[in-house]
């Protein structure tokens, strides 16, 4: 997903001098703090951390008495949807104004009816809402769905994603997947087919037969003999 990345981000916690005895159990706990909400200086979401500790592993900040600082190396996974990226998530609702998904199981994701491709046209199928290509019966978008779609922008603060499906690149992942798999060997095969050198063919009318090739070859052998004798 174009919208995850890792990091490496060098932090700074201060804690009290209670927590002197454990510090990586409060430095822990202070990340957990950051998890599933936007921060500004990291730019995205934080979804998971692993702290790396230096021997060095805290210190007396003037200033800020009684408080020690914790200087600390941390690998980040970042969520960080912008616009134009691909987001994937799992529909959770459908219906003939909107769309709408859960992405990583924490934000979720609205699509409105005007970014809905024309393409795709709301249907009810055995009591459940659907949204079903026209011009493939096998591409559908219900609830329970991998959705792919764009992103047309992200509220930092609730989570939310707005996207769109108006590109022929987005919905179903399942049916992209398969279209991209058949693509692919429609190709090769057409690759292989390109590569074959043409086989040159024989005229049947200048082909000799096998025994009557022989039977020539060994009447000039007898003439040969003949003459031979004859000189």
């Amino acid at each position: 997903m174009e919208a995850l990345k890792e990091c490496r981000a060098n932090l700074v916690v201060y804690l009290h001098p209670q927590k002197a005895k454990r510090v990586k159990d409060a430095v822990y706990r202070e990340l957990s703090s950051l998890l599933f909400k936007f921060n500004e200086a990291l730019d995205g979401v934080v979804l998971t951390y692993e702290p790396k500790f230096s021997s060095n592993l805290a210190k007396i900040l003037p200033g800020i008495h009684p408080y020690f600082g914790v200087r600390f190396e941390a690998k980040l996974l970042l969520f960080y949807p912008k616009p134009e990226m691909l987001l994937e998530g799992e529909v959770v609702k459908v219906g003939q104004q909107s769309i709408h998904i859960i992405v990583l199981g924490f934000a979720s994701a609205f699509i409105a009816d005007e970014d809905i491709r024309e393409d795709f046209k709301y249907k009810i199928k055995h009591g459940k809402e659907v949204y079903i290509s026209r011009s493939d019966k096998k591409h559908r978008i219900k609830v329970g769905t991998t959705l792919r779609f764009l992103v047309k922008s992200f509220d930092e603060e609730m989570l939310h994603v707005c996207g769109s499906l108006i590109q022929t690149n987005t919905g179903s992942v399942q049916w992209l997947e398969r279209k991209a798999e058949e693509s692919q060997a429609d190709s090769v095969t057409e690759k292989r087919i390109s590569n074959k050198r043409p086989v040159e063919v024989l005229e049947t009318d200048n082909l000799v037969p096998y025994s009557e090739k022989l039977k020539s070859e060994n009447h000039i052998k007898k003439s040969r003999r003949s003459e031979n004798r004859d000189s």
